[in-house]
């Protein structure tokens, strides 16, 4: 078994750590296993886009989602530290609207499976932050939507000081009440 799943607090999201392999040479782990992610994560998906974005502190992405064509994320950091969020847009769910988060470094290798029917965001907490995520459709602009980050609906205890460096979209976004979902 190379990899431990385990459910975050909304069941269908999962943390995933990869078993690391180290000695006085460095450090060996498999970052993704098609085989083990569909027996032990989720069933039937396959990866088609590779994203790598890099932020310095108190940068927040998100809450990002696409109606119509909704993404799957399997992320993960590379270098420094994030806390990783997903807040569950599926109307029909018992979790609707709830939120559960993670903090991912390169230090602990955790990754995050974010299935379709969330949002998705993060804060950078180190200097420097680099990310990784696999999406299961493309990007489609005309299908993104973004939910408000501070939205008090969601009360999500994101974890940083000072004030967030966010894009125009990410500033402009809908609170949940008033949110394209699923």
């Amino acid at each position: 078994m190379t990899i431990n799943v385990r459910s975050a607090a909304i069941a269908d999201v999962k943390i995933i750590e990869p078993a690391a392999f180290g000695d006085a040479r460095g450090l060996f782990f498999e970052s993704f296993n098609q085989r083990e992610f569909e027996e032990q994560v989720a069933g039937g998906l396959r990866f088609v886009q590779d994203n790598h974005s890099v932020s310095s502190r108190n940068v927040l992405r998100g809450l990002h989602y696409q109606v119509v064509r909704p993404q799957g994320k399997l992320v993960r950091v590379v270098v420094g530290e994030v806390f990783d969020v997903a807040v569950d847009l599926r109307r029909a769910s018992p979790t609707f609207g709830r939120w559960t988060g993670v903090h991912l470094s390169a230090a602990n290798r955790l990754q995050f499976w974010v299935p379709p029917g969330f949002a998705h965001g993060f804060v950078v907490l180190s200097e420097r932050a680099e990310f990784l995520y696999k999406t299961t459709d493309y990007w489609y602009p005309e299908h993104e939507r973004t939910l408000l980050w501070n939205d008090p609906e969601l009360d999500i205890a994101w974890g940083f000081e000072g004030e967030p460096v966010i894009a125009p979209k990410d500033a402009a976004a809908a609170r949940l009440a008033h949110a394209d979902v699923y």
